[in-house]
């Protein structure tokens, strides 16, 4: 999604955009495919981890073979791959790597000994900032963003209370202790989002399921919309150090208070006035801030999201290092038309967050 707004966003303001993606990705204007995901239909799961990773890393080898032949003014990579950062300095144009997920050993090993000049590292939070510093020189921190036009404010919850959790049904996000914490309150927990680990949901979650702690499945945009913004509070639990966290700022959004773990960059979005932090991993905790946030103002947590949260704001910032790039260039104007080339594994028209759609990739 952040890759999917950003190249829309460029193209709103009159620049040239080739979107480098697979096959699996929404359609969209200028996109070239670079990976035919409908290959891994029947491959067998002892066999996909090596296919997967052959397809990807001969994806990505062509494409950048293919960019030394091509007139972009400057690369946008998102993807979170290593060729692209070991082998941007065999490119004539800037690029500039964005920093989605705290540091692994692949990606790491690419940044360690990719030594491009050409290469700038943006930073998606602070909390990233910091935990990649020892291995590459981040120029900025530019924080994600979302449209705030698809996430509409109400000034009144439900008139039955309930709390929200929504994302990706996985250990790392933590589910099970923000059931911990509504039965703690005995409210209600409306549940959204996609089940990616069975095992996790089958043994933590699916038992713990009833009347009152009800999963209501993998919800279109408006549906997961209305659900969100009827809410008391959003219960953010995760038990990673989440790189930014857009439920968050989905949630400001739609006017929601959210108690939330402090893990991650999620402190820098939240303020006093429109989130209350807990203990990580302590479900009581997590509890008490809950109660303590549906005491919050609606309406300043939709001023939060507006200057904070706000996709306008990214854009502007992408925009400006991208004239300061291409300004460098030999023979290039001033303010030439930009054009972007952006690299990512997929473009997934489902309702996730941006984060959450990047954090799949994480090994």
């Amino acid at each position: 999604m952040h890759t999917d707004l950003l190249a829309r966003s460029l193209r709103d303001r009159g620049h040239d955009v080739t979107l480098f993606a697979s096959t699996a990705s929404q359609p969209a204007d200028g996109l070239e495919a670079i990976c035919d995901a409908t290959a891994m239909v029947g491959i067998g799961l002892e066999e996909a981890d090596d296919v997967v990773f052959f397809k990807e890393h001969h994806a990505y080898l062509s494409l950048m073979m293919e960019l030394r032949r091509r007139d972009f003014d400057v690369i946008h990579n998102n993807s979170l791959h290593y060729l692209p950062v070991v082998l941007a300095d065999t490119l004539p144009m800037p690029v500039v790597t964005t920093l989605h997920t705290p540091p692994f050993c692949w990606l790491e090993s690419g940044i360690r000994l990719g030594r491009a000049n050409s290469s700038t590292f943006v930073a998606v939070s602070q909390s990233i900032h910091r935990s990649w510093a020892h291995v590459a020189s981040i120029k900025r921190v530019i924080s994600n963003g979302i449209d705030l036009q698809r996430f509409a404010y109400r000034a009144h919850a439900d008139q039955q209370p309930y709390l929200v959790w929504f994302g990706r049904i996985v250990p790392e996000k933590g589910l099970h202790l923000a059931i911990d914490a509504a039965n703690m309150l005995d409210m209600e927990l409306r549940i959204a989002g996609p089940v990616l680990d069975d095992e996790y949901y089958l043994i933590r979650i699916r038992p713990q399921l009833s009347q009152r702690i009800r999963h209501l499945g993998h919800l279109d945009h408006r549906a997961l919309s209305a659900v969100v913004a009827g809410a008391r509070a959003f219960v953010c639990s995760p038990q990673w150090e989440e790189p930014y966290g857009l439920v968050v700022a989905e949630a400001l959004a739609c006017g929601v208070p959210v108690a939330s773990f402090a893990r991650g960059a999620i402190p820098e979005i939240l303020d006093r006035s429109c989130g209350v932090l807990a203990t990580p991993d302590d479900a009581a905790s997590l509890a008490h801030a809950a109660h303590d946030a549906q005491r919050l103002h609606r309406r300043d947590c939709r001023h939060r999201a507006e200057a904070f949260c706000d996709a306008r704001h990214m854009v502007d910032s992408y925009e400006a290092l991208y004239r300061q790039l291409t300004a460098r260039r030999p023979g290039k104007a001033a303010e030439p038309i930009q054009i972007l080339a952006a690299a990512d594994r997929t473009i997934d028209p489902a309702p996730l967050s941006a984060q959450d759609v990047l954090a799949e990739a994480q090994p």
